[in-house]
């Protein structure tokens, strides 16, 4: 009988308080290792147990399925990126992140808004480095010897490829200055 002293707001609570402690009760026991069940000639008897031989007589029960460890999680599902400038920017920080390259978001758009308007197909055919018969490309206009030799594993070995050309861009910045973060100008 309820209490007329609570309130219908706290009686409500207690009601799915009370709903709640059930279900975690039948979940607890759902989620044990194994389901007896009652021999009928003999009361006190355990007749059998989930996945282990029956008697005669009574049904097979199934084996439960293995459960995951109490409080583990299963793993994150990997991110998604937008096939765009600021999703190349992101899944080349997650990749830098992994082979502790370091580098911010702000600095490496600066870096390509500069270099490239952020077009990944940008080449330079006019500069220094094109009369020697390297240009350079991509968003932050690498050349082939660079790319070569500061390409991160984890990216493709393609020069064009926007999240390659910007890790191995940030892998030379790093071990040139620092850090792409203090590049200013070109480089």
């Amino acid at each position: 009988m309820p209490d007329s002293r609570l309130s219908p707001f706290h009686r409500r609570t207690l009601r799915n308080a009370a709903v709640l402690a059930a279900a975690i009760g039948i979940t607890a026991l759902g989620a044990s290792t194994g389901v007896a069940v009652a021999d009928q000639t003999v009361p006190s008897r355990i007749a059998t147990v989930a996945g282990a031989p029956s008697l005669p007589g009574l049904p097979q029960l199934p084996a439960l399925p293995a459960l995951p460890a109490f409080g583990v999680l299963p793993p994150p599902a990997p991110p998604v990126y937008e096939n765009n400038l600021d999703g190349w920017i992101r899944q080349s920080l997650d990749i830098m992140r992994v082979h502790n390259i370091p580098g911010s978001y702000d600095s490496i758009h600066r870096n390509i808004m500069r270099e490239s308007g952020g077009n990944p197909r940008a080449i330079n055919n006019w500069d220094s480095n094109a009369a020697k018969g390297t240009p350079s490309k991509g968003l932050l206009q690498v050349i082939d010897p660079t790319f070569n030799a500061y390409h991160v594993d984890g990216t493709p070995f393609d020069i064009w490829d926007p999240v390659a050309n910007i890790t191995a861009a940030c892998n030379y910045a790093a071990h040139r200055y620092g850090s792409i973060d203090n590049v200013n100008g070109p480089y």
